[in-house]
């Protein structure tokens, strides 16, 4: 019996680092019949051969199946495409409801200059790196994030997710062209989410992250939305009705914030679009 971490997880066949080197197994069918399917990130117990056990997760996102994140850095670009904050926002969401560490990582400072963006997030501590390639120094903060962690990089198609990881970690671009070699598929045509260990940490290839729409990482019901914005909460207790969810009552503290830009109106505006979207999620129709 040895412990273990998932790296992938393929067709029923699982990669996974013990102490004693990478194996793949084949996991027990009990999991099946309690509608649990290991996947990447998953610490488990490795015995006659097979996966027999799971480590309770302390976070999982839905697609792709990854689990017991620390980090998601979120890729935006200046231009082409242009930033799309409402995306970010509902990323930053996610992050906060699973309790995962958000980072925010800009790109393309190059053709144009990133505005506002590190002031919005950097006022609600959401560590927001500029990263300008002709200085290696200013990657050095998304390398740091990521040592001793299991962390996973998302964005827009063309945002430059891969760009970044090429230049923090080279060698990702090696592991993982060896990888589709030896499972001949073409790099582009990944299917699955991959752990390769860097930094002392893990960074998952995470195929399928070119768009984002919450449903696929996380459920987020309206009444516990409000708890996903983090500058939300000093206006706690603040406003006239103890059941106020932040969509203009009269009386808001939320809302008056925003108006008065102790809130940025653009943060506010992505809360309220995703309440307007979680109002149509029923409870029985995810299971709760």
């Amino acid at each position: 019996m040895e412990k273990g971490l998932i790296l992938e997880s393929l067709g029923g066949l699982y990669t996974v680092e013990t102490e004693s080197g990478i194996v793949q197994l084949k996991a027990r069918g009990i999991f099946r019949k309690d509608g649990l399917s290991p996947c990447a990130g998953d610490r488990c117990t490795v015995e006659g051969g097979v996966i027999s056990s799971i480590d309770e997760r302390k976070n999982s996102i839905i697609r792709p199946p990854l689990a017991n994140l620390d980090v998601m850095v979120f890729v935006i670009s200046t231009c082409e495409p242009s930033p799309n904050l409402t995306l970010v926002d509902k990323f930053i969401a996610v992050c906060e409801y699973k309790s995962i560490q958000p980072m925010i990582a800009i790109t393309k400072v190059d053709l144009k200059e990133c505005g506002n963006i590190p002031d919005i997030y950097g006022k609600i501590g959401i560590p927001t790196i500029v990263c300008d390639y002709s200085d290696p120094a200013s990657l050095e903060p998304v390398k740091a994030a990521v040592e001793g962690k299991i962390c996973a990089f998302t964005g827009n198609t063309g945002a430059g997710k891969s760009t970044l990881l090429n230049h923090i970690a080279p060698e990702l671009e090696l592991k993982t062209a060896e990888i589709s070699r030896k499972l001949g598929r073409g790099r582009h045509t990944t299917r699955v989410s991959r752990l390769y260990k860097l930094f002392g940490g893990y960074i998952a290839d995470t195929p399928g992250f070119s768009s984002f729409e919450t449903m696929q990482y996380a459920v987020i019901l309206k009444d516990e939305l409000k708890y996903c914005f983090r500058e939300f909460e000093e206006y706690e207790g603040k406003c006239r009705f103890a059941d106020c969810n932040h969509i203009g009552e009269k009386g808001c503290a939320v809302a008056a914030a925003a108006e008065n830009g102790d809130i940025a109106k653009s943060r506010y505006e992505s809360y309220l679009e995703m309440f307007e979207e979680a109002k149509n999620i029923k409870e029985w129709e995810i299971g709760r």
